[in-house]
């Protein structure tokens, strides 16, 4: 495949995800393992509940008691959350008993304490209840030996708490990528610094490093190398060395003679399948693989715009991370909804155009494309609510045409 080819961006994500596998397994401690993705299956090592339990505060008894009311009842002691009864429960007997704690041998009914008056050691039981009515059997919840969370199971908070319910101290987790962040180009400045003339401030560093940990995945930030091979190739040999997974870089991912991406990572020894995507905003994306010590090191070249370096991350890159961290890697999803206004024929590119959305009084999407579209400005991607998806040659839309847009808010 010739790097001079337009790719269309549905074959280049395959080519970007061909082959690649979770890159390894750990056991993280459940502080350590939140949003992290399970490896392997997790059986539950005990029963929960592991008792009968009462599921109210009140009093425990024998339904039979119960049935004619009032009724008066001697109070033989009580079950306390973490402090069973440990005695039977006899006919003409209760048991003071709080939620959480030990149903004791014998009963079989809560009375709820609000319908009952206490006396000096004996209880009046006012109403009655249902037999078996606010106890949590044994296993309610689950059994011991029971599967109940997956290998590729996000821990959430809920499953995070399911997993120490399940009594797991640690679990068993995969990898999270490490990627190492390159931005390029002597043009570009830290925000809070003076520039100087020609010079811009560098927002892809923030932009990008904050979409990585979004994916869960750890960031190593390299800084920006200058427009020289040597000063490249010093930031590539970094990440390399530093055990990066996964190296991106932004800016000079072009043609041009200052575009030095390409040219000092092939002298390094990657390889690249992928160079020019048929994608509007994006265009410029490289992809390559280089073995570094019988590892697969993979290098994606964003271009220095930042919107184009925004998109082209969460459609290809974001994927990329999520498939070495063992998660499902997530394409973006279209949904439907209709345009606002008219659109010309579409051209070889497929196209992500920034738009508002709103809803119409019979509850469709109404899609409304920014009349600028320039790769460079971030502040309409903030205002935005979607992306309108064009695909190649599109023909021209008229407004009310049904169309697919990417949720973005």
């Amino acid at each position: 495949m010739s790097l001079k080819e337009l790719i269309p961006a549905d074959k280049a994500l395959d080519i970007v995800l061909s082959g690649v596998q979770p890159i390894g397994e750990e056991k993280l401690t459940l502080r350590r393992a939140t949003n992290k993705t399970l490896s392997q299956d997790l059986i539950s090592l005990r029963t929960q509940p592991p008792f009968d339990a009462s599921a109210m505060d009140g009093y425990a008894v024998l339904q039979s008691d119960v049935t004619s009311l009032p009724a008066t009842l001697n109070v033989i002691g009580e079950s306390k959350a973490g402090t069973p009864f440990d005695e039977p429960v006899g006919k003409g007997e209760a048991v003071r008993i709080f939620t959480g704690a030990v149903i004791p041998r014998g009963a079989d009914t809560i009375i709820i304490q609000e319908n009952t008056n206490a006396g000096d050691g004996t209880v009046e039981i006012l109403e009655g209840t249902a037999k078996g009515k606010f106890i949590r059997k044994a296993g309610l919840d689950f059994n011991e030996g029971e599967t109940l969370l997956n290998a590729g199971d996000i821990l959430t908070p809920y499953r995070l708490a399911l997993a120490a319910s399940m009594n797991h101290a640690d679990v068993p987790c995969y990898s999270q990528a490490k990627v190492a962040m390159i931005s390029t180009g002597d043009e570009l400045v830290m925000p809070g610094q003076a520039t100087a003339p020609g010079q811009i401030i560098a927002s892809n560093t923030f932009g990008i490093a904050a979409s990585i940990e979004n994916c869960g995945a750890d960031v190593l930030d390299l800084g920006i190398a200058g427009d020289t091979r040597d000063a490249l190739r010093v930031k590539i040999f970094e990440a390399i060395t530093s055990n990066a997974d996964v190296i991106v870089t932004t800016g000079g991912a072009s043609v041009g003679d200052h575009d030095l991406v390409l040219p000092v990572a092939q002298e390094i020894g990657f390889e690249f399948e992928i160079a020019k995507i048929a994608m509007r905003p994006g265009k410029p994306f490289l992809f390559g693989r280089f073995q570094h010590k019988g590892k697969t090191v993979y290098l994606t070249g964003l271009a220095g715009n930042p919107v184009s370096s925004l998109v082209a991350f969460n459609v290809f890159v974001k994927p990329l991370i999520q498939k070495l961290s063992g998660q499902s890697a997530e394409a973006l999803q279209r949904v439907p909804a209709v345009l606002s206004c008219d659109l010309p024929e579409n051209d070889e590119r497929a196209e992500y155009m920034r738009a508002t959305l709103t809803v119409s009084k019979d509850g469709k999407r109404v899609a409304s494309p920014f009349t600028k579209q320039d790769s460079s400005m971030l502040a309409n991607l903030v205002r935005a609510d979607c992306l309108v998806y064009r695909a190649v040659k599109a023909d021209a839309a008229k407004a009310g045409d049904a169309c697919e847009v990417v949720l973005i808010s």
